[in-house]
């Protein structure tokens, strides 16, 4: 099962990306005393007494030109719709306003659990101000400062005792992989083609797929789990007027999945969306198999395929890592090739290297090109050992961490993926001073 959703919700201007940020530990939304300017990310993990979880920020959600009252209906909605927890944010410096209270009276319509936050309450030895909260009906209202970080704590304390248990299936030994990308790629064309059944609806109009469709199958011996990413659960326009939505559902595949295949359209070449998809599955740890469908639609010469790789490893320098295979859904070109590399690419990212062979490695590595200096103090590198599986993750100690530069980490890293194989999966170098 996937992590708990919390999605942070309210009219706009309460601080709902400051306090995002927050707790999420990194400036992920752009923050601006304007109304409506969250236009970045709005999907995050968090994190609090070792209960980890998703974060929506609903203020991330574009609506166009419609008017506030429709963006916040669509917002709301969009949270009922996905969070296992709502916090409903408000503010302590404006009171309730008529906006506060249309988005009460749509989460009364949900049965989930409801946290009433008031932000901007920066003197908590004077807590008068909050009382007049109790009036919109979700029990005690937490006063909390996002300026300043005060309150998080009490908040967030509430929000993981409404966490309802989630167990994992454990005999379901099979590889669960996803098919994410933005709409009309061609992800539902390619779950059938792979199951040679129509299993879903098809059509040629972005965003058919309602719901995530998990299909299992067997081949050479290896049971899949096969997750369709659904764009969109509600029916309504307001649905299909933001791409951001898509995205959001493609992150809850990603954190049920082992591997993702990130599918773009060969005909439409390489779009922001793409890129910010991508993003996710990456910065998730996930493994990652790059598809590109359509290919049988394109007039080709011989170099078509290789100028079609390098503007991807052009687009995704990230993902450098990252198989590609081009296919076609509707002739099956490759498609055979998809479970085999699924696999790989699993075993890579569930695999464990001994201490002395990676050490080895990074000795050699020493050995060729020596460690930098800083303001005349070199870095030293003691020793390394691998920490966890998937993603593969390898602590470094050193001396001083602030010696570790960013571009001698990315060599050690290129060093490990010459003598070990870890194609399709990210590597997570962490490097700690010794004690």
């Amino acid at each position: 099962m996937g992590l708990p959703v919390v999605a942070i919700v309210g009219r706009p201007n309460v601080g709902k990306s400051t306090i995002f940020n927050r707790i999420a530990g990194e400036r992920i939304s752009i923050v601006e005393d304007t109304p409506g300017v969250t236009r970045d990310r709005i999907y995050s993990h968090g994190e609090w007494l070792g209960h980890e979880f998703s974060m929506i920020d609903t203020g991330g959600i574009e609506m166009n030109d419609q008017p506030f009252v429709k963006q916040i209906t669509a917002q709301a909605e969009i949270a009922i719709d996905e969070a296992d927890v709502i916090v409903f944010m408000v503010n302590g410096k404006e009171g309730i306003t008529n906006a506060d209270d249309n988005v009460a009276r749509i989460l009364y319509r949900t049965n989930k659990p409801v946290i009433l936050a008031v932000n901007k309450v920066d003197n908590f030895e004077s807590r008068a101000d909050i009382y007049d909260f109790y009036s919109l009906g979700f029990g005690d209202p937490y006063p909390i400062s996002g300026a300043h970080g005060l309150g998080l704590g009490d908040l967030l304390d509430e929000v993981i005792k409404n966490f309802s248990e989630k167990t994992d299936n454990n005999d379901d030994d099979s590889i669960k992989f996803s098919l994410i990308g933005r709409p009309n790629v061609g992800k539902s064309s390619l779950v059938n083609a792979i199951l040679g059944e129509k299993r879903v609806i098809v059509s040629n109009v972005a965003g058919t797929t309602r719901d995530a469709i998990n299909t299992k199958f067997t081949q050479n011996g290896q049971d899949y789990t096969m997750v369709d990413t659904a764009g969109l659960r509600k029916r309504g326009k307001v649905y299909e007027n933001t791409e951001r939505y898509s995205v959001m559902r493609a992150m809850h595949s990603i954190d049920n999945s082992d591997v993702a295949l990130i599918v773009l359209n060969a005909e439409e070449g390489i779009r922001e969306q793409d890129k910010r998809i991508a993003g996710y599955a990456h910065e998730g740890g996930k493994g990652v198999i790059i598809v590109v469908n359509k290919w049988d639609t394109l007039k080709k010469t011989s170099s078509t395929q290789r100028e079609f790789e390098a503007g991807i490893r052009t687009q995704f320098q990230y993902l450098s890592y990252a198989p590609i295979l081009f296919v076609s859904a509707l002739t099956k070109q490759r498609l055979s090739q998809l479970p085999s590399l699924i696999k790989k690419v699993n075993d890579n990212h569930s695999k464990r290297i001994s201490s002395s062979n990676l050490n080895d490695v990074i000795m050699d590595a020493i050995a060729m090109t020596p460690t930098p200096s800083i303001k005349g103090r070199k870095l030293r590198i003691y020793y390394a050992t691998q920490i966890r599986t998937e993603p593969p993750t390898i602590v470094v100690f050193v001396n001083d961490e602030e010696l570790m530069h960013f571009s001698y980490s990315r060599y050690l890293e290129n060093q490990i993926r010459n003598y070990f194989d870890f194609s399709g999966t990210p590597i997570k170098l962490i490097t700690r001073k010794r004690k």
